[in-house]
């Protein structure tokens, strides 16, 4: 069994981020850029199911600058195969990127899609989703647990009100939630591994999927300062601020 394991290159999530003067987006000068982290839980699942004997083959790929190829090498370098580039400079939105990994998946058939529910730079949780629909696969979002036998995933899923189990039939798309792992380290011998291991550079135009900008960002800003709490005397004083003034009572 293959699976196909899409990276992003994102702000590390240590950082502080910067908005930049004129509030058109965030500035990415001199910042460290990393693995998203939901895309890291979505590679160690990929090669625990590996070490498992369920997969044979894992495939990274992302859709980014050429320092993108950075984020790869870390995949390889935690135990994927091979890595696949598809380098733009411009921002792809979820869509597109939907309709490029729809492309990659038709051209590498993997059984099992396996990628993180959302990137911490714009939370977006929408491409997931959007590739399962494409496909026409089924698909299990938030996924705390997942176990793959006999051509079914079983996918644990964390929901508001607890958590769901659902059995779904191969090929599908699953996303990874918080809580389904612990990414490891990536150990000094792997990493001079994934030197060598093979990245294939293409462009969006080889898949023939139009990226152009559907959105428009109006502004970025940050978000206000919290403003400094008061004591009251007693607790019919807070009742009538919560009622009068907060307004939440």
């Amino acid at each position: 069994m293959k699976i196909l394991v899409p990276v992003k290159r994102v702000v590390d999530y240590n950082v502080k981020v910067r908005v930049k003067p004129d509030q058109t987006g965030v500035d990415l000068a001199n910042v460290k850029m990393s693995m998203n982290p939901f895309c890291e839980i979505a590679v160690e699942e990929a090669i625990r199911l590996k070490e498992k004997g369920v997969a044979e083959e894992i495939v990274v790929v992302s859709i980014g600058p050429a320092q993108a190829q950075e984020t790869l090498r870390t995949a390889l370098a935690m135990g994927a195969d091979r890595g696949i580039l598809i380098q733009t400079d411009e921002t792809v939105e979820p869509l597109a990127v939907a309709k490029l990994l729809k492309a990659v998946t038709d051209e590498e058939k993997p059984e099992v899609v396996l990628l993180g529910k959302q990137a911490i730079d714009d939370d977006a949780n929408q491409t997931g989703q959007m590739l399962a629909a494409l496909l026409d696969w089924p698909q299990g979002t938030f996924a705390s647990k997942v176990e793959i036998a006999d051509g079914k995933a079983t996918v644990t899923r964390e929901v508001d009100g607890g958590l769901q189990t659902i059995a779904l039939e191969l090929p599908a798309v699953i996303t990874t939630d918080l809580r389904l792992n612990e990414p490891r380290y990536a150990s000094l011998p792997n990493i001079m591994k994934a030197k060598r291991k093979p990245i294939d550079t293409k462009a969006p135009d080889d898949f023939g999927v139009d990226i152009a900008k559907r959105l428009d960002v109006v502004k970025v800003s940050e978000p206000p300062k919290r403003e400094a709490g008061i004591k009251v005397e007693s607790v019919a004083e807070l009742v009538d601020k919560l009622k009068n003034e907060a307004g939440v009572i």
